[in-house]
């Protein structure tokens, strides 16, 4: 959520901010009404603790009966008044950088630039599900009929495939040799201190959720009543919480973690897009960086993490290009969003693969996440994260790209030595 002193001396500014972002404005107003009486109710019982006390100090029993139970009302009330004032403050979405582009959808995202020229093939490309159906490596048929539509079974050299990726992608946030190379690309000495490899639960509790502001839409989400708990759409979502509640030693940044686990989305509101293949699925696996830094550093953080998933496409010899995101296509808690697109042969276009997202403090504020500095001084930690790999959609981009004239599929060299053969079919 937003410093509270921003809402409170910059009104407008934050009103201005968040209609980019297609938020109501009114919710600032509701805000800081909400905010008034709270802070008028915290100074009367403040006066009234006082009272009491000096009352009980010149004996005056009765009296200070009364001022207690006077008390006993106000406290109740400000009990009420909190629960509505923190709920209002968490709808206010986090503000924009300023070179975010300014659109009410992905119209307006701004290209940054591109790497590799999408191959041409000589023959017309097949999709990933015709290979797939053909090799015997994809089957939504069956899944379909054991667990319903938009599931899929990975089989042999897709399986391998996954991870093969996964494998590699921690290798990679691993190496420090080769996240000094793409820190100093990005800032000369900037620190490349490896990843810590997680495994992160898939459950999260409703309130942990909402800390992370990654609840809504709600309809987005798998809930099971009988726990009261959500299935993650992403492994950020139960590795942002990883340092909830806790103090971190400025010594001890950044601390970065790369976590794999499968995720789980309804896709309530796409309903007839991408519903061939395994492109926009309910279950799929992600590998997912998390990233924990001073303020001052999270900015050139978001570029080192964009520079990570640059080297892994690279390594990869696939063609991509970054965007990034306008104010209307960002998530609410974003303050910075950039995309990575990947070449999709058969669909003649590039397609999101990578996410990455820089938040400032609006999570860890929520979170109450904040480091100790050498000064003493408390802050609130930045939080980054970001796609390592999204593996049902490289799966695609490598079998699309990677396709022979006889429907075979050749395996990155960077990944062979996983997969255990150079072709798959």
């Amino acid at each position: 959520m937003l410093d509270i002193k921003l809402l409170r001396e910059e009104p407008e500014k934050v009103k201005s901010a968040i209609k980019l972002k297609g938020t109501d404005p009114k919710l600032v107003d509701n805000f800081l009404e909400l905010d008034g009486g709270w802070k008028r109710i915290t100074g009367e019982l403040d006066d009234l603790r006082h009272e009491h006390k000096e009352l009980s100090e010149e004996r005056d029993i009765d009296a200070a009966k009364g001022v207690k139970e006077k008390i006993k009302i106000k406290e109740a009330e400000l009990i009420g008044l909190e629960e509505g004032r923190l709920s209002a403050w968490m709808k206010i979405p986090n503000l924009s950088s300023d070179d975010t582009p300014v659109g009410k959808d992905e119209d307006s995202n701004k290209f940054l630039r591109s790497w590799g020229e999408p191959k041409k093939h000589g023959f017309p490309p097949k999709d990933h599900i015709e290979l797939g159906e053909a090799l015997g490596i994809i089957d939504v048929k069956k899944a379909s009929e054991v667990s319903g539509s938009r599931f899929n079974y990975l089989k042999g050299g897709a399986a391998l495939l996954e991870f093969a990726l996964v494998q590699h992608g921690f290798r990679v946030l691993m190496d420090e040799k080769i996240l000094k190379e793409i820190a100093d690309k990005i800032k000369p000495g900037y620190n490349p201190k490896p990843f810590i490899p997680v495994v992160p639960p898939v459950f999260i509790k409703p309130t942990t959720y909402q800390k992370m502001a990654r609840l809504e839409p709600t309809e987005e989400r798998y809930y099971i009543p009988s726990d009261d708990i959500y299935l993650i759409g992403s492994a950020e979502h139960t590795l942002g919480p990883i340092h909830m509640d806790e103090t971190l030693k400025e010594s001890e940044m950044p601390v970065r973690y790369v976590g794999f686990s499968s995720a789980f989305r309804r896709e309530a509101g796409s309903y007839g897009k991408d519903v061939r293949g395994i492109l926009r699925v309910h279950q799929f696996d992600k590998l997912e960086m998390e990233s924990f830094t001073l303020p001052e550093d999270s900015f050139t953080e978001q570029e080192f993490i964009v520079g990570i998933q640059e080297y892994l496409m690279q390594s990869l010899e696939l063609p991509y290009q970054v965007i990034i995101c306008s104010t209307g296509d960002q998530g609410g808690p974003d303050f910075r969003h950039l995309d990575i697109e990947t070449w999709m042969p058969a669909q003649n276009k590039y397609r999101e693969t990578h996410s990455a997202d820089l938040m400032n403090d609006y999570q860890s504020r929520r979170l109450n996440t904040k480091v100790k500095r050498e000064s003493g001084e408390l802050q609130f930690v930045h939080m980054n994260d970001a796609t390592a790999f999204a593996i049902g959609r490289m799966v695609i981009a490598i079998m699309e790209n990677y396709q022979t004239k006889d429907g075979k599929i050749e395996v990155p060299k960077v990944l062979q030595e996983y997969v255990g053969r150079k072709i798959i079919g």
